[in-house]
């Protein structure tokens, strides 16, 4: 299992890095002593703060009607999970493979989306606000760990891959002032799942949108299980089009003003 993740690395991930310079910048060698999350916040040759936001929830919970919603907002850039590349690498879909066999190709594809999103975070920011769909947190702390808890992930696999992550987040500068958790209910995940009919969805039973449910409550509602790295502003989304944008609406003061 262990030379087969490092043909990957080697084949997928390493090419990519060396297309990726922008992330040498971002390295800022901290001790163990200061990886406080409190102390990791964005900051180029004395710019004025700016603000990071990113929009955790389920899968369908609203996060594409959400920021589209917010980008039609002057000064603000918006960054999608970079979907398309987890679909094509070489011309092979790790995405769809993993919902496929996420025993053999879960870490293939956790390891790619781990880059992909490094690469989001690290991007030099041209606006005061950016608003990010999800994170390189909730890659490992929702989707990596629920495939080691439903037992498709060898623990190899998720023992380096956690070691990759833990390095990341002491070396490299991920900023972010607000989590946006978009509250739904694995149920109507699963509605809106069926209505989109995503070609890789179409495997995914109830049961996986409980677990990742599951998961998201403990990390940012309960905080039973991972440290949370910033002040966490809860939408319910079980609702329509209509009163979501109403929300979005009455929260947009407190989200665009996250790092006052």
């Amino acid at each position: 299992m262990v030379v087969n993740f490092l043909k990957e690395f080697c084949r997928v991930v390493l090419p990519l890095v060396r297309r990726t310079p922008s992330l040498g910048k971002h390295l800022i060698g901290l001790s163990r002593s200061s990886t406080s999350v409190n102390h990791r916040k964005l900051v180029r040759n004395g710019e004025e703060k700016k603000s990071v936001i990113w929009i955790e929830g389920n899968i369908a919970s609203g996060k594409t009607t959400c920021l589209e919603y917010f980008s039609k907002t002057s000064d603000i850039e918006v960054l999608t999970e970079p979907v398309s590349k987890w679909r094509n690498v070489q011309g092979c879909n790790p995405l769809g493979l993993m919902y496929q066999d996420p025993s053999r190709w879960g870490l293939t594809l956790q390891t790619y989306v781990q880059l992909t999103m490094l690469d989001r975070h690290v991007l030099p920011m041209s606006t005061p606000v950016r608003m990010m769909e999800r994170s390189i947190y909730s890659a490992k702390y929702i989707f990596a760990e629920n495939l080691y808890k439903s037992g498709k992930m060898p623990e190899v696999d998720f023992a380096v891959l956690s070691e990759w992550f833990e390095w990341i987040i002491k070396n490299i500068a991920i900023p972010v002032d607000l989590i946006v958790y978009l509250q739904t209910s694995p149920q109507t995940c699963y509605e809106r799942l069926k209505q989109r009919c995503r070609e890789e969805e179409k495997v995914i039973p109830l049961e996986y949108l409980e677990s990742i449910h599951n998961l998201y409550e403990d990390w940012l509602i309960h905080h039973k299980s991972f440290e949370v790295p910033a002040p966490v502003l809860v939408i319910p989304a079980d609702h329509d089009l209509k009163k979501m944008l109403h929300q979005y609406e009455e929260n947009r003061e407190k989200i665009l003003m996250a790092h006052c």
